[in-house]
């Protein structure tokens, strides 16, 4: 079955501050008020994620079907994620990487000392 939407919102509210929000009228997820993840209703599906240009590149290069792209996110730092492919440990360290990306700097540091 995989993943769901709703395994998504419960793993990355585990973050400080994350919220549900909207992106592009499909449902998304914020930490502040910048979004990092969006499910998309796309005919190819799958979750955009946030990330590194440089992990992004590897995750493709990986080979893993759980990754991949399209021409529109061709240059953008966003990686397409199919939940129904993805390691749920995996996703979880992802989630984590792009709420570091845009969290808000006092969130950031409120989280560094929690650590």
């Amino acid at each position: 079955m995989g993943i769901t939407w709703a395994h998504v919102v419960r793993m990355a509210t585990e973050l400080p501050e994350v919220t549900e929000s909207t992106s592009h009228h499909t449902p998304a997820l914020k930490a502040g008020s910048k979004s990092f993840a969006r499910l998309r209703t796309e005919a190819e599906g799958g979750l955009a994620l946030r990330c590194e240009m440089v992990e992004k590149e590897a995750l493709l290069a990986s080979g893993d079907p759980a990754f991949y792209t399209t021409p529109h996110y061709d240059g953008y730092p966003y990686i397409l994620i199919d939940l129904h492919r993805v390691d749920p440990g995996q996703l979880r360290e992802l989630l984590d990487a792009a709420w570091w990306l845009v969290a808000p700097a006092r969130l950031r540091r409120a989280r560094e000392r929690d650590l």
